[in-house]
């Protein structure tokens, strides 16, 4: 949450001319409804179901760029999906830079609480090893430009 996914896709998108999706976007659309009232009603599990679903059907298109939700990682179905069917780029981003992201942010259900802070390094404990054991490249965004980063992505030997 608050890495950076979206903006980059969407400038990755242009640059490599690809299709870019956000796996948590295109569940809104198809529902019609926003994620916080999928939690609501349906519980982080009943989410979770249709987050899985969704990236098994946009994994198995090519030339696209895909922005998952930050927890999608803890399902191992998605882990292999992503793997086995892209290149896996995480964007990892500090305690604090990702506070500094949310801060202001009403539409992140798990962020809702009292100590935010405790909360996304709970996160990036339970998720961090997740995302590195999947990663095919490992991009520090912590006080980079979006360009520097897009640059970064985009002369990695294995996208050329």
């Amino acid at each position: 949450m608050g890495s950076g996914k979206t903006t980059i896709g969407r400038k990755l998108e242009k640059k490599c001319k690809l299709q870019f999706f956000d796996s948590d976007h295109e569940i809104e659309l198809r529902t019609g409804v926003k994620i916080t009232l999928i939690f609501e009603i349906e519980g982080e599990a009943g989410f979770r179901k249709r987050e899985s679903q969704m990236i098994n059907e946009l994994t198995s298109n090519s030339g696209i760029v895909l922005a998952t939700g930050g927890g999608a990682i803890l399902d191992p179905e998605n882990r292999k999906y992503l793997s086995e069917r892209g290149f896996v780029i995480y964007l990892r981003a500090s305690i604090e830079q990702l506070l500094r992201r949310t801060a202001k942010d009403q539409k992140r259900p798990l962020l809702q609480t009292d100590n935010p802070r405790a909360k996304i390094e709970e996160l990036l404990a339970e998720r961090g090893p997740l995302y590195e054991e999947i990663a095919n490249m490992i991009v520090d965004t912590d006080g980079r430009t979006v360009q520097k980063i897009i640059d970064e992505i985009c002369n990695h030997q294995d996208l050329k």
